[in-house]
């Protein structure tokens, strides 16, 4: 937002300088992002009145003026601008003086005596683009009438201005009007505030135009005038240009000029419609389907339900909040107008000029919460102006108060002030702040009730308020202080660890960590999580991004295929993230939502060659047990389990539960064929997720006695039915290890499996295999005895043979 310092300084002239003044609304929460002149310095150029204009002798594109300067002299002066005429006021420049330069960077422009084409030139007449006032340099720049003679054009011109750009946060939508700024510079310095005067003009019409507010959700107060018999014509005055430009509006006719310059100066966007234009009675409702409106921006637009409309009887005028229609526009010949001013619901304006790919003024304003108490007093200002400058007869405001917002009072406490600031502030200060910025409040002791102005739409909640003691106090009086804290050796928790060394040990297993978003496309869940009622967003980022992931399996398969697309031919990445679950146990707190579990999760992909190409290993895709491994290191020393289970996303034969002391903690396995196809993938990757905290938990080592004396290793190999696991073998081995005979085994591990390709290989059945297991045999007083190590196979032996039916292979 830009506007110039003179108009601030008209409602609020605080005793500061220009950068001063910007310091003091930048500290105060205004950034102040610019701070320029609206016109360059120059020296000795006045207002000068044109006496005479005579051809020049010897050019016919020349004439030879005289001026009176208020030098006491007349001068005589070659111009060759197409609008100089006798009468006229303009800039003159008088010898000696100094002129911008024409280009950036370039030398000023001094004025010295002259002669063109024979005559002598004591100065020249200045168009606006030679001050550096605009780009116009179509002929002179015409003055004032009542400009004085003589008169410095700096002074004339007010050029001394400066043009303030601010920066608004987006809660400020109370200071997008100059005396919005006013205000909060008042309460910031404790400068006098001088109110817009608005009183009511004389009502000399007895004529209401009919209005229906059939949406009270979109329009809360309606107020409108009909005035007649109004010059479009007539010229807006130099003052009110001169201020719109300097706040960045281009002058267009008198009617759209006043209603712009209000917008400016009160922060309230008006409309105004040529009456003769409106057929019949208005309504204020929200659109239909099939409607459409051809705006004032000479778009079209397809209207619905979701979008407010001012309509009459025939079709839409104006869409609400936002722009105004092309049909009832006021043009030069316009005479009576009906003049609107409303308070629309923020939620009713807010993305709806985004919707149809524009933006304006009034919809800013408007979705941010524009004063609903005021729009009488408004009307009756825009009115005073309309009639001042464009003459016509009012007739009385109809003023409709349908469903405006309620003020409830918000709380704060002076001791939680302090706590937030960091400084103590007394209670009669913050009684002050707050009277300084018209918050009325009640006190009880140390808590200050404060009921919002109309204006502002940003209070909300106690901290809102901490936020205005601490902008108005002053964020330079809070001093800096380091954190002061009693240094410490804190105690580590050395069976946990943490997840940033669990992703340093993925990585080291030839991983590469990527990140992704939480929120996935609601067709992921169904597909990789069997997941048809996922958590959905309120306000997704994108459409398909919609739903919480209960998985991490889409995002990887995402980056797969991103990676695939750009060539790659080898793949091993990695996530740790959470993912999101409906669960009633679950009570709301700082770090959780009520009815949500969020565990953290580690999710990791592998696809193509095991390793990168190269001559000392034959080339082969990873297959599941690869995975599997580098799942078992992360474990380890704790040994998982892993259980032979289906999963929606991975393939049913080739995929497994990871249990740990008897809980699921994960899953891992060959993504199913299926997906493979709907995805467009050549070849399967291998995926995996486990819950973090399964892998961050570690016991502590356990110290153990080295024997001096060497083990003893004995193969055995057994023949078993081939729907017995082989993990149910390793389980009975490992539990025959409290008995007495097989104390002194150490490990046991299998190391080879065999199935026959027909009845008579090697002596098993179709339905058989058999399975090589070698046992460590270890003891720390002495060397074991071969009766020992022969008790303790046959004990080994004949548990499998007694649970599993196992014998020994010939």
């Amino acid at each position: 937002m830009q506007f110039p310092e003179s108009w601030l300084r008209s409602f609020v002239d605080p005793k500061l300088s220009t950068d001063e003044l910007a310091h003091a609304l930048t500290m105060a929460g205004l950034e102040v992002e610019d701070l320029r002149p609206v016109a360059p310095p120059t020296t000795k150029i006045v207002v000068g009145q044109v006496l005479e204009v005579a051809k020049h002798p010897n050019a016919d594109k020349l004439n030879v003026c005289q001026v009176d300067a208020g030098t006491g002299e007349t001068l005589n002066i070659v111009c060759g601008a197409p609008n100089v005429s006798p009468g006229i006021k303009v800039p003159v420049a008088l010898i000696g003086a100094v002129l911008p330069p024409a280009e950036a960077g370039g030398e000023p422009f001094a004025i010295k005596p002259t002669k063109l084409r024979g005559v002598d030139s004591q100065g020249m007449l200045c168009s606006a683009r030679e001050l550096k006032l605009s780009e116009d340099h179509s002929g002179l720049l015409i003055l004032p009438t009542d400009a004085k003679v003589g008169q410095d054009i700096r002074e004339a011109l007010n050029l001394d201005d400066t043009v303030f750009e601010i920066k608004l946060t987006p809660n400020k939508a109370d200071c997008l009007s100059v005396f919005g700024v006013a205000r909060e510079t008042a309460a910031i310095t404790g400068a006098p505030l001088k109110q817009p005067d608005m009183p009511a003009v004389e009502t000399k019409l007895d004529e209401k135009l009919p209005v229906k507010v059939l949406a009270p959700d979109l329009c809360g107060r309606f107020s409108g005038r009909v005035i007649r018999g109004v010059n479009a014509r007539a010229k807006t005055p130099q003052w009110m240009v001169e201020r719109l430009e300097r706040a960045g509006q281009r002058s267009i006719s008198a009617l759209v000029d006043i209603s712009n310059y209000v917008m400016l100066e009160l922060g309230r966007p008006t409309h105004v419609f040529d009456l003769d234009k409106i057929h019949g009675a208005i309504e204020v409702r929200w659109g239909k389907k099939g409607e459409s409106l051809k705006l004032l921006n000479g778009n079209t637009v397809e209207l619905d339900e979701t979008v407010g409309v001012i309509a009459d009887d025939r079709h839409v005028e104006s869409l609400a909040g936002i722009m105004g229609g092309d049909s009832t526009a006021v043009s030069l010949d316009t005479t009576n107008i009906y003049l609107e001013a409303a308070f629309w619901w923020p939620d009713a304006i807010r993305g709806r000029a985004r919707k149809y790919n524009f933006s304006t003024d009034a919809a800013h304003r408007f979705e941010r919460g524009v004063d609903y108490s005021t729009t009488v007093e408004h009307i009756e200002r825009i009115s005073r102006l309309i009639l001042d400058i464009c003459g016509g007869e009012a007739g009385p405001v109809d003023d409709q108060i349908v469903n405006v917002p309620d003020r409830n009072p918000v709380s704060m406490r002076v001791s939680r002030a302090h706590r937030i600031i960091g400084v103590e502030i007394g209670a009669e200060e913050i009684a002050q702040i707050f009277t300084r910025l018209n918050l009325a409040f009640e006190r009880d002791g140390d808590t200050f009730k404060v009921t919002p102005p109309p204006y502002r739409f940003d209070i909300e909640i106690e901290e809102d308020l901490i936020e205005e003691v601490a902008r108005i106090y002053g964020f330079e009086k809070i001093p800096a202080r380091p954190p002061v804290a009693r240094s410490e050796m804190r105690i580590t928790n050395e069976t946990k660890r943490s997840i940033h060394t669990l992703r340093h040990e993925v990585a080291a297993r030839d991983y590469s960590e990527t990140v992704n978003f939480s929120f996935v496309d609601a067709e992921w869940e169904k597909d990789f999580a069997g997941n048809d009622n996922p958590i959905k967003l309120l306000n997704p980022i994108a459409s398909q991004l919609s739903v919480m992931r209960s998985t991490m399996f889409g995002s990887l398969i995402e980056v797969l295929r991103h990676n695939l697309n750009r060539r790659a031919d080898r793949v091993r990445v990695f996530e740790a993230g959470r993912v999101f679950h409906r669960d009633a146990t679950v009570k709301a707190g700082e770090l959780t939502v009520e009815g949500f579990a969020q565990p953290k999760m580690i999710g990791g992909l592998a696809y193509g060659p095991v390793v990168e190409e190269q001559w000392g290993v034959a080339t082969r895709n990873v297959d599941f047990f690869d995975v599997k491994g580098d799942v078992e290191a992360l474990f380890a020393p704790v040994v998982p389990r892993f259980v032979k289970a289906e999963h929606p996303a991975l393939h049913p034969g080739r995929s497994a539960r990871i249990e740990v002391a008897g809980r699921a903690v994960g899953w891992i396995g060959e993504l199913h064929p299926r997906w493979l196809q709907k995805y467009d993938l050549p070849n399967a990757p291998i995926l995996f997720e486990i819950d973090a905290d399964a892998l961050m938990d570690r016991a502590l080592p356990a110290p153990s006695e080295v024997s001096k004396f060497p083990p003893v290793r004995r193969d055995i190999a057994i023949v078993v039915d081939q729907n017995v696991a082989v993990q149910a073998l390793l389980d009975e081995l490992e539990s025959a290890r409290a008995e007495a005979a097989c104390r002194y085994v150490t490990k046991v591990a299998l190391f080879d499996e065999f199935r026959p390709k027909s009845n008579t290989s090697g002596g098993l059945g179709a339905h058989e295999k058999s399975l090589a297991f070698r046992v460590t045999l270890q003891d720390t007083g002495g060397t074991l005895q071969d009766e020992t190590v022969d008790t303790a196979i046959k004990t080994l032996v004949d548990r499998l043979a007694r649970v599993h039916g196992a014998r020994l292979r010939g």
